[in-house]
């Protein structure tokens, strides 16, 4: 059981193959399918059988994954509206993806599954880690001006920091985006508060270990995105298979 994610990467997979496949009305992107123990079909696909063996495993290993970081998602998306139902903010992925042209499969993944992929890539957003804090000497105002300099005005500036005094001073630099990283909860809390108090308009963000069972203990009106890397680098696969008839 879990959310059915990916039908446009099996589409484009067969129809490069010049195979026809045709998708059952249970198909449908984004939807949670409950698999009882029963044989549950979704499409047929039509073309020789060299072609459609061709295409099988990338299809049905595109499909598994892509569902899988869909279900983790709808999983999570579920479990903070019920429990949070007034939160506005917003659950994420991180930069944890698999490397070269599969991440598009698991952002889109995450996409489907009702939270937010953070930044597409590395050019969306400048992120500034603790190895780019330490290039520039430590300097966290240093480091926000030099990327300011660069990005312009267009793009946001994300600061990873690990306590108050580097919060507010990224804020005061004009961080748009401040991470609190590898906080406890409580302690994370107290100081989400006091940075919205003094730059109401700066986006924090909770990172940092943070998993589907914890992390309900981060929520409160000052943090507006709790991000998870173990959305696509810790997710389960959904099993989907192929099977040849004359």
């Amino acid at each position: 059981s879990g959310v059915f994610a990916g039908k446009p990467f099996v589409e484009a997979v067969f129809d490069i193959l010049d195979c026809k496949i045709t998708w059952e009305d249970i198909a449908v992107e984004g939807t949670y399918i409950d698999n009882k123990g029963g044989k549950i079909v979704l499409a047929t696909v039509f073309g020789p059988c060299n072609l459609l063996l061709r295409g099988e495993r990338t299809a049905l290993n595109t499909l598994s994954r892509c569902s899988g970081v869909a279900t983790a998602c709808y999983l999570s998306s579920q479990k903070m509206k019920s429990m949070f139902p007034t939160w506005t903010g917003a659950v994420a992925g991180t930069r944890k993806t698999t490397p070269g042209a599969f991440r598009i499969v698991e952002k889109y993944g995450l996409i489907v599954g009702g939270c937010n992929t953070h930044r597409l890539d590395l050019s969306q957003m400048t992120m500034l880690k603790d190895n780019h804090i330490w290039a520039c000497g430590g300097d966290i105002t240093k480091a926000v001006k030099l990327a300011r300099s660069a990005a312009g005005f267009s793009q946001k500036i994300e600061v990873e920091c690990q306590s108050l005094e580097e919060a507010l001073e990224a804020a005061s630099a004009g961080a748009d985006v401040v991470m609190l990283d590898n906080y406890a909860p409580e302690e994370l809390k107290v100081d989400a508060t006091k940075i919205k108090e003094q730059y109401p308009t700066v986006i924090i963000e909770a990172s940092g270990g943070i998993t589907y069972d914890t992390m309900d203990q981060y929520v409160c009106d000052a943090v507006d995105i709790i991000s998870r890397g173990d959305l696509t680098h810790g997710y389960s696969c959904l099993d989907y298979s192929l099977k040849i008839q004359k």
